[in-house]
């Protein structure tokens, strides 16, 4: 049975293991006021931060799921390890020699699983890179050499070379230790017919790290046309190497993301080299799987992807049919995300590390550059499948691209995208808006929204389309004076849930915030409200607390909140004078044209005005 760790060892790693910094490695943490910070819950997933790090007490706690403790727990329970196992990579991480009640340092069959595999793994990747140097190796050498990769780049990446022997790894191993029980587990070999093998034979390598550096395992490539297995393998799922949540590249990236709030998701080992290379040090890729939901939720993490729209993530795929196809399948993933999310499709079909040996450097950034929303870029797939020229087609093109529209989860996009179509195929809006509510099978969902009817679905507090709204109003109930005459004199069709129009009208049919006047302002909003649904809703505008740092508002802040939700409702007023402008024909309606035109440029100078207010203030 293992020693048991001595309790002022483990104090000493508690000690010089801060929690921020260790929490901070797996996700982007912000000041959340009083000394505290706040981040995405690692444990569960969220929109809105609720993980809640107290540095000078060591502590954390969620207020979504639960979770608590400190940092020795908050191992344990993202790594799946046991409290001795979780001491031990931390003990590691902060350079601290364990002693056991046995006595000495720990034996080898006295260490967590998880620090051996790690350790195995260190070792393996160290005899690759040294056998890359070796005159076997010319071959990958020579691979990487003509995608343009020079040793300062193949030794930051960690390349190495698998000797063509079947068990070259397996005999250094045992040297250094390891059992074959260990080597087995960590998927670095397999049962041979006479015995153990190397799972690598003859191929390039790249070391895969988990997001603290850590080496969990490998991506291999074939180097000989005569090896009859497939042209990358990929480390099995072992207990420290799990596919879906590992991103190759990430280790490097993950400081670049959180400063950038960009993440460029490529498909192989050379397209992260060849972006980091060009100046995209924010790519990382897959190891041997698709992108999915745990993915998503290592990226959210570091991008603090939450309500407020903060960062994109990129994808960018091949400009071929199958890349095509897998810019379409990240369709349905993309809505996990609340941050914007973009492709970005090479018209050649070359993939970064291609246009990189072709092109440049520059030519890779432009490629990131040059990104398209994913939502566009999805719908606008469907219509190159149609003969927009002739009314057919589009009619065509329309009954196959609003199942797209109808399918985008955040319905306060609905109406935009369903404009852009609109404008793309040259038609009318509302016959495009009406064609994507019959799909979404909620028309008469959507006339009660418009008509602001009681018994509407209270609005989700997060939906990221609306907080600004939700903010105006919240300032507008709890500080009506700093809400004052701007806020009266804001349109109704600035709040575009039926919910969010009814409060500003009940603010309306009390005299308005201007006229709010002594303490009894909420109460009598509360009176006023014509049935138990919108009383619930001043109420919780009432409690939920302002979003400014400070969680008190100012004039500043109001000010920049007044202005920011003019600018939105600006917004939505030129996407329909230029959708309207683009099935104008100017030849044949040129003073229409010329007015709507006219119209267009004052708004965007008024946009711009609005626009200047509100920076730097949210």
């Amino acid at each position: 049975m293992a020693g048991r760790i001595r309790d002022e060892d483990i104090a000493l790693v508690r000690q010089r293991s801060p929690l921020a910094e260790v929490v901070g490695e797996h996700l982007q943490l912000r000041g959340a006021g009083g000394g505290q910070l706040k981040g995405l819950c690692p444990f569960h997933e969220e929109k809105s931060a609720s993980f809640t790090v107290s540095p000078t007490r060591g502590l954390y706690h969620c207020f979504g799921c639960g979770a608590s403790g400190d940092v020795i727990t908050f191992v344990q329970r993202l790594e799946h390890l046991s409290f001795a196992e979780a001491v031990e990579r931390l003990a590691a991480r902060a350079g601290v020699p364990l002693r056991y009640e046995q006595g000495g340092a720990a034996p080898r069959q006295q260490q967590g699983q998880r620090t051996r595999l790690v350790a195995a793994h260190a070792a393996a990747a160290e005899f690759y890179a040294e056998q890359l140097r070796g005159p076997e190796a010319a071959a990958a050498r020579r691979f990487l050499a003509e995608r343009g990769f020079d040793d300062e780049a193949v030794e930051r990446f960690g390349c190495g070379y698998a000797p063509a022997s079947w068990d070259a790894l397996t005999r250094h191993l045992r040297g250094r230790g390891f059992t074959d029980a260990e080597l087995l587990a960590g998927g670095l070999v397999r049962e041979g017919r006479r015995g153990l093998v190397d799972r690598f034979v003859g191929r390039l390598l790249w070391p895969v790290r988990d997001i603290t550096g850590d080496v969990v395992g490998f991506g291999a490539r074939r180097l000989r046309e005569d090896d009859p297995a497939p042209k990358y393998l990929n480390t099995p799922e072992t207990p420290i190497y799990k596919k879906s949540h590992v991103l190759f590249g990430l280790d490097l990236a993950k400081k670049e993301i959180a400063q950038r709030l960009q993440a460029v998701v490529v498909e192989g080992y050379t397209d992260v080299m060849a972006c980091h290379l060009a100046g995209v040090p924010t790519a990382v890729a897959t190891c041997g799987t698709a992108f999915g939901a745990e993915h998503i939720q290592v990226l959210r993490r570091l991008l603090m992807d939450q309500d407020e729209f903060r960062g994109e993530v990129v994808f960018t795929f091949d400009g071929d049919a199958a890349g095509q196809k897998a810019a379409l399948r990240a369709f349905a993933d993309e809505q996990r995300f609340v941050t914007q999310t973009f492709v970005a499709v090479e018209p050649h079909g070359l993939d970064p590390c291609e246009l990189r040996c072709r092109c440049g450097d520059a030519a890779v950034r432009e490629l990131v550059a040059s990104r398209v929303p994913l939502f566009e870029f999805a719908i606008r797939s469907v219509l190159d499948r149609y003969d927009l020229e002739i009314p057919e087609g589009r009619v065509q093109a329309l009954a196959a691209a609003a199942p797209v529209v109808a399918g985008i989860k955040d319905r306060s996009l609905r109406p935009e995208y369903a404009r852009r179509l609109a404008g793309w195929l040259g038609m009318e809006v509302d016959a495009v808006l009406a064609r994507v509510g019959e799909v979404s099978g909620s028309p008469r969902r959507d006339r009660r929204e418009r008509a602001g009817a009681a018994g509407e679905p209270r609005p989700d507090p997060r939906d990221p389309g609306r907080w600004v709204e939700r903010e105006v109003l919240k300032l507008a109930v709890q500080r009506p004076a700093l809400a004052g005459p701007v806020f009266d004199a804001l349109p109704a069709e600035v709040f575009t849930h039926p919910a969010y129009a009814a409060v500003r009208a009940l603010v309306a049919a009390a005299g308005g915030a201007a006229a709010a006047g002594d303490d009894t302002w909420v109460g009598r909003l509360r009176e006023a409200a014509p049935d138990d649904t919108a009383r619930a809703m001043v109420t919780e505008l009432a409690v939920e607390p302002l979003r400014s740092s400070s969680g008190e508002a100012d004039e500043r802040y109001a000010g920049a909140l007044l202005a920011r939700v003019q600018e939105l409702a600006t917004n939505r007023r030129i996407a329909e004078l230029k959708s309207r402008l683009q099935r104008l024909n100017p030849l044949e309606h040129a003073e229409q044209c010329n007015r709507l035109f006219g119209e267009l440029v004052a708004l965007e100078q008024h946009r711009r005005g609005l626009r200047e207010q509100a920076i730097g203030a949210l």
